[in-house]
């Protein structure tokens, strides 16, 4: 059984999940501020995590950071609609997503579901059959892991979702809404600008210089496309 750690400052936004997450066979652990977000990852085995943006103590986003530095748990964010930017920075900080208040219990769980499938998919290792190699990048499917000249690399369920897309179509230019279809798996609105985030962080995981990208490249008002490399 998956578990959940809800976190927001608002009792009732917290039962409610909890009633919507248990009523689909999640568990579910409860948290009130970042801090306590924290205390609870450091000693529970968490498989994703609901953080709203705005609260006391320690916000959501710097309690994202400190998650980021430790583990790679699928984050989404819990936003209102006038914390556009916000969101934003919460995706540049390392959240895979973002649900708005209020929010639609049928979106949401959606959205967990698509997360937990990208997390669980990248845990066990099993045997190497699918293996994908652009220049010095070799992407295992199978194993679920990324090396870049032989170095492995850490990467969000995220960012291997859109890495894997890419290196599945060398040299084929991929759209910011076609990228949000494939990987989200939802209506592409608002892509460029979360696909943008993303790619901006794959950059700098797979990138010797990331301001000159020797695979992923941007095709103005087209999209990008992953090219072997020099």
């Amino acid at each position: 059984m998956n578990r959940i750690l809800i976190c927001d400052d608002e009792k009732d936004i917290v039962s409610a999940l909890k009633i919507y997450l248990t009523a689909e066979g999640f568990a579910t652990e409860e948290a009130y501020s970042g801090r306590q977000a924290l205390e609870i990852l450091a000693k529970t085995e968490i498989d994703l995590v609901l953080m709203d943006i705005m609260m006391p103590d320690t916000d959501g986003l710097s309690a994202t950071v400190k998650i980021r530095e430790t583990s790679n748990v699928p984050v989404i964010l819990l936003t209102a609609k006038s914390e556009d930017t916000d969101k934003i920075l919460g995706l540049n900080l390392g959240a895979d997503d973002y649900v708005t208040k209020p929010f639609n219990p049928v979106e949401l769980i959606a959205r967990v579901r698509s997360q937990l499938r990208r997390y669980t998919t990248l845990g066990g290792a099993v045997k190497k059959t699918d293996v994908y190699i652009c220049g010095g990048i070799e992407l295992d499917d199978k194993a679920k892991t990324v090396t870049v000249d032989g170095e492995p690399v850490s990467l969000t369920p995220t960012e291997y979702d859109i890495l894997r897309l890419f290196m599945q179509h060398p040299g084929e230019v991929i759209s910011p809404k076609e990228i949000y279809r494939k990987v989200w798996n939802d209506a592409p609105f608002g892509a460029e600008s979360t696909v943008a985030v993303h790619i901006r962080h794959l950059r700098e995981k797979i990138e010797i210089n990331p301001a000159e990208p020797r695979y992923l490249k941007v095709v103005w008002a087209q999209g990008y496309k992953i090219e072997r490399g020099k």
